[in-house]
């Protein structure tokens, strides 16, 4: 008994019960008996609909027979049937008409063909066409006709589909009936068959008799009884009597016969077929409606039973809902709290060193079943291990980026350390191989050093590198410029004057610069990127172009929600991290970063910057200018260099310069310019012009170059933030 009352409490027995007899039943009864029953009925409607329009349709045909046979009679010579012609053409257009409406939005190819009547009633009126081919014109629309009275869509009931195929045999006879009395009425006119007229009597003949001899076998009694009787009146004798003449005179043998009788009795043959096939048809469509209201009546029984069935199951399914679904419900509402409020809230608290245990249990209501009750227990297990996983998940990323933040930390420190001795190191150097040795040497530390801070900005670390003041856009985007590899691919078009805070200033040159990174990565090597500055409204937009082989929409979707700081960086791929750093950087300054395609290929990333990072266009004082360069051969051309508003002479790209040969007296191996120690610069700086004599001339000697690159590294001297940071401290 225990045993028994414990299966009766678990969710199957409870299920089983409740829905064992009215599954079983509206199964059966839908799977046998439902589906037949539906489809007998609806091809019963169909057939019924189907009837009535192949009866309009015969209708159709006898009134498009009529027009053809006196069309082509008045052709032939027979001109007394000429006034017959519009009548029957009226009756005709009428009975289309008649048919299009019942057709409703059905489409009727055979019924849009009759839309060439006008042309064929056309030609014969003018005597464009021949008697044949205005024969073979209306023949074929005729055929078609013929054609959609075939096919019916029926059951599998024999009777129905006896009647269906003796009305199609008998249309069939009615054509060509119709076909011989237009025929032999022009040979009778003419006195002789001509040329293989008489081999076509044979086949219309033959024709018909085999449609005859099939209409014999599928005629129900009644409608062979009425063949029988059509055949034997008088019209049809008087018919058969001359045809008779007709297959005796042969071939090119004068035919004496009355052509008024011959067309007045086959007339009547064509209307009593007529009335045959309607008997046949309203037959065939009684039967139909037949077979539809059965189908109807045992479609009633089985709605009730079905009904009967589903009244039971939901009287089942009412007293069950107590014991099933509010347990469930309860059970279901507890397990999304756990999974969206509690659980989430004690991992947060876990990760931020508050361990005060995992969430409370989920409480099972009073009277569950031991389904439900097992089902607790089991999320219980699963809140537990869980919370144990998230908490062991929340420390291992503390540690982590604590790991990541100290190893960025002890990178940045050593690599600033790193630039000021290599500073030093410069202003002690004379030899211009050594000179040009620590010049890479510094680039590359350069490089590093942004790196040790991408570690930084992954696990939110704040760089201690900060500007005090504004700064102008333009030198935070040259600064991004000198920290790239491949920095003389970079060329700088139109950039809008700006200014922007200087504590954004450090993070918005390392985003540009992991930018410019990727954008010279993707590019080919002999292939510029170009970067734009305007100010949009009260914001400003940077672009950064290359021409290199693009994204697909895909990845471009992809890497816009890296940018968009989606996702974790320690799950992601290891090539898209300057994607992750860029994403940070862009969410802590609040500047919106996307790629989006270029122009012609390749890819621009636009960077929109909020006005609140954009400072009041102060002027700054300009700095010292730099000393002379010791003297060397120059050109006999003047080069004079634009002031910019601090001396941060970075990258000035204007357009892009041939290179000069590497390894030169003054270069080092890579081109960079051997910087001259600034005690053999002292010289005072000479006096600022005014602005329209401080144009730009800029040369494409290695002299001009020289000089651009000298005043570069002075700049860069001055005013990088590292230098700046380090004298502060």
């Amino acid at each position: 008994m225990a045993r028994r009352t414990e299966r009766d409490q678990t969710i199957r027995g409870r299920v089983v019960r409740m829905l064992a007899l009215p599954l079983a039943a509206m199964l059966a009864l839908l799977a046998v008996i439902y589906g037949n029953e539906i489809g007998r009925y609806r091809n019963a409607t169909a057939t019924a609909h189907r009837v009535t329009l192949i009866l309009g349709l015969q209708s159709l045909i006898q009134e498009l027979q009529n027009e053809r046979g006196l069309t082509v009679a008045v052709i032939g010579g027979n001109t007394a049937f000429r006034d017959r012609i519009a009548p029957a053409r009226a009756r005709v257009d009428s009975q289309r008409a008649t048919v299009r409406s019942a057709l409703g939005g059905t489409a009727s190819a055979a019924l849009d063909s009759l839309t060439d009547l006008g042309r064929i009633r056309d030609r014969a009126d003018a005597g464009q066409d021949a008697r044949d081919d205005t024969f073979d014109a209306y023949t074929k629309l005729i055929e078609g006709l013929g054609d959609d009275t075939r096919h019916l869509e029926i059951v599998d009931d024999l009777d129905l589909r006896r009647d269906a195929e003796s009305l199609e045999m008998l249309t069939e006879v009615k054509e060509a009936t119709a076909q011989e009395w237009v025929f032999l009425d022009g040979v009778i006119t003419a006195g002789r068959f001509q040329t293989g007229e008489f081999s076509r009597l044979l086949a219309i003949a033959a024709n018909r008799d085999l449609a005859l001899g099939e209409f014999d076998e599928f005629a129900d009694p009644q409608a062979a009884a009425a063949k029988t009787a059509l055949l034997s009146s008088g019209a049809a004798q008087q018919a058969r009597a001359v045809e008779a003449a007709a297959l005796r005179a042969g071939d090119r043998q004068r035919l004496q016969a009355d052509a008024g009788s011959w067309w007045a009795s086959v007339a009547t043959m064509l209307d009593e077929m007529t009335a045959l096939a309607g008997q046949i048809g309203d037959h065939t469509l009684a039967r139909a409606q037949d077979l539809r209201e059965r189908a109807t009546l045992r479609l009633g029984v089985l709605s009730a039973i079905v009904l009967l069935c589903l009244a039971g199951s939901a009287y089942l399914a009412i007293g069950a809902t107590r014991s099933l679904a509010e347990p469930l419900a309860a059970l279901a509402a507890e397990a999304d709290r756990l999974a969206g409020e509690r659980l989430p809230v004690a991992v947060r608290r876990a990760a931020a060193g508050d361990d005060a245990g995992p969430p409370d249990p989920i409480p099972v209501i009073p009277g569950a079943s031991a389904e439900v009750r097992r089902v607790a227990d089991a999320l219980d297990r699963v809140r537990t291990t869980a919370y144990a996983l998230a908490t062991e998940q929340a420390r291992i990323r503390r540690g982590t980026a604590e790991s990541l933040a100290d190893l960025g930390r002890r990178n940045q420190n050593l690599l600033r350390r790193q630039l000021g001795f290599i500073t030093r190191l410069e202003r002690e150097e004379s030899s211009p191989g050594g000179l040009a040795n620590l010049f890479e040497l510094d680039h590359l530390a350069t490089r590093m050093r942004r790196n040790a801070e991408s570690l930084l900005v992954l696990v939110g670390a704040a760089s201690p590198r900060q500007w005090p003041g504004p700064l102008p856009l333009s030198d935070v985007i040259r600064a991004a410029v000198s920290e790239v590899e491949e920095y003389r691919r970079v060329v700088l078009r139109r950039l809008d004057d700006a200014m922007v805070q200087g504590t954004v200033a450090t993070g918005l040159a390392h985003m540009l610069a992991e930018l410019i990174e990727n954008g010279l990565t993707f590019s080919p090597p002999d292939v510029e990127v170009e970067i734009h500055g305007r100010r949009i409204g009260d914001g400003y937009l940077i672009a950064v172009c290359d021409q290199g082989v693009g994204m697909s929409e895909e990845d471009l979707a992809r890497a816009n929600q890296r940018l968009r700081g989606e996702g974790d960086f320690m799950t992601g791929p290891a090539k898209y991290l300057g994607h992750y750093v860029v994403g940070r950087l862009a969410a802590e300054m609040n500047a919106d970063v996307r790629l989006t395609p270029s122009a012609v290929t390749g890819v621009t990333a636009r960077i929109s910057l909020p006005a609140d990072l954009l400072a009041a266009d102060l002027p700054i004082a300009p700095s010292p200018a730099p000393a002379p360069p010791r003297e060397q051969p120059r050109t006999t051309e003047p080069v004079r260099i634009r002031p910019r508003a601090l001396e941060v002479d970075y990258v000035v790209v204007t357009e892009r310069q041939t290179p000069p040969e590497l390894g030169g007296p003054d270069r080092t191996a890579n081109g960079l310019r051997k910087r001259i120690p600034r005690a053999r610069r002292a010289e005072p700086a000479p006096a600022r012009t005014s602005r329209d004599d401080t144009t730009v001339n800029l040369i494409d000697s290695p002299d001009a170059v020289r000089d651009r690159l000298t005043a570069l590294r002075d700049g860069i001297q001055r005013g990088t933030f590292v230098t700046t940071s380090e004298e502060h401290r």
